[in-house]
């Protein structure tokens, strides 16, 4: 286990991960060039109520890596290629559900997270065409989950930088070039997800060669299927309740103002980079740990841990730099309303803190599904959830914004501090396969 070897995972991702947010702060900077708070609040709420009901099927990504990688470091192809077959038929159930149900789905979002008539009406014609790419979106867990399981960055990086330029180049053009607003930056994303996982099908034919016949008839094992139900249930669970806290943070902003939820959004572009580029850290933990785990090798466990764990806190240390030295250009680069520009700055510095607050726990969470622990997981997820929410209680009333950006710190900061007490699991449970 070389550090060369965690960067020829990582790299590629980390690469690929930044380009991820940068639609997020295209979809802003596109739409706030209208000048209105608006269209940018009704964008940034319209998403997040996506990535509320995706996220909750993140469990096959993060699943389908770990349960792939164990099966890989193994030297079970056939297992390896079931897996990604199991998770692709829960995906298209899964998304064609979520079609079906779109109506609801709407009409829930608004009420539990009202805002004005201007941004609701607009969040409606966001949603209502986004809602489309879910099975695609889904499907893309699944993929993603299996290329990254197999050592196969590469095309995780073909997938991710196809569907993110897309979506951004369409970004420009639907709603620059011909003038469709908030629908514009829709139909791009919709596009790029659907394209996207064609080619990701493709990367993934390896899957459906020599071993397809093999993994086909694997597929109602019973012992698989428990530990697939067990596994997912356990980061569904988790994954809930992570989103819970991430989604009440928008929704407690929304209610401070159009503008205080515009100038959150064009903060939270800043944090989805810095998650999206550390988890390359925490993406090549679950890769090398779970393959170390499926060859019984508790010593590797413990390296792949200590460097992931080295290189998250160097990649956060830079990013904090970065933030602090061009945070307020990049504020005026996303948004032209001055009463937008001047709320983002008053709380900018907590965005220069986030990196190095968080970058344990993106790290520890690869290391634990790597290793499939996701009982623990959902324990610490839960007792995070109950730290996070006594932290609003006492933060919010005193200190309005400035306290809901501080209790989102203090859910990171115990994320680290609860999976680093619990570390020696991962490594037990290499010890354990090896006996």
């Amino acid at each position: 286990m070389t550090h060369s070897r965690l960067w020829r995972i990582a790299g590629p991702i980390i690469l690929s991960n930044a380009t991820v947010p940068l639609i997020g702060a295209v979809d802003t900077g596109v739409i706030g060039q209208m000048g209105e708070a608006a269209p940018i609040g009704a964008v940034g709420l319209g998403a997040v109520v996506l990535a509320t009901i995706y996220w909750l099927f993140g469990f096959l990504r993060m699943g389908t890596s770990g349960i792939a990688a164990q099966a890989h470091g193994a030297g079970d192809a056939a297992e390896s290629s079931a897996v990604l077959l199991r998770a692709l038929i829960v995906a298209a159930l899964a998304g064609l559900a979520l079609v079906a149900l779109q109506g609801p789905i709407l009409w829930a979002a608004f009420r539990i997270a009202p805002a004005s008539e201007a941004v609701e009406t607009l969040g409606i014609t966001y949603l209502s065409i986004r809602i489309w790419g879910a099975p695609a979106t889904i499907a893309l867990y699944a993929i993603t989950g299996w290329l990254l399981a197999t050592e196969r960055p590469r095309g995780m990086v073909a997938v991710q930088l196809w569907i993110n330029g897309l979506n951004m180049a369409l970004d420009l053009w639907f709603v620059l070039g011909l003038g469709w607003g908030v629908a514009g930056v829709a139909f791009a994303s919709l596009i790029a997800e659907w394209t996207g996982l064609a080619l990701g099908l493709w990367l993934c034919r390896p899957a459906f060669g020599p071993a397809f016949a093999a993994a086909r008839a694997r597929l109602p094992d019973t012992a698989a299927l428990r530990l697939m139900l067990d596994v997912n249930r356990d980061i569904m669970i988790r994954s809930v309740l992570l989103q819970l806290c991430f989604t009440s943070f928008i929704f407690l902003g929304a209610r401070q103002g159009d503008v205080t939820l515009a100038a959150n959004q064009v903060l939270l572009q800043f944090l989805e980079v810095t998650a999206y580029a550390l988890d390359g850290f925490a993406f090549a933990a679950e890769t090398l740990v779970g393959q170390a785990i499926g060859a019984r090798a508790p010593r590797a466990v413990r390296r792949a841990t200590g460097l992931a764990l080295i290189w998250g806190f160097v990649g956060a240390a830079v990013l904090a730099l970065v933030f602090a030295a061009t945070g307020a250009l990049l504020i005026d680069l996303m948004a032209t309303s001055a009463e937008v520009r001047a709320e983002a700055r008053l709380y900018l510095w907590w965005i220069v803190a986030a990196p190095l607050i968080g970058s344990a726990a993106w790290t520890w969470d690869g290391v634990f599904i790597g290793a499939t622990l996701t009982r623990t997981m959902r324990q610490v997820t839960v007792l995070c959830t109950l730290i996070y929410a006594a932290a609003l209680l006492i933060l919010l009333p005193g200190f309005g914004n400035h306290g809901l950006w501080a209790a989102l710190m203090v859910l990171n900061l115990s994320r680290s501090v609860l999976f680093w007490r619990r570390s020696s699991e991962a490594e037990a449970k290499a010890t354990a396969r090896a006996a």
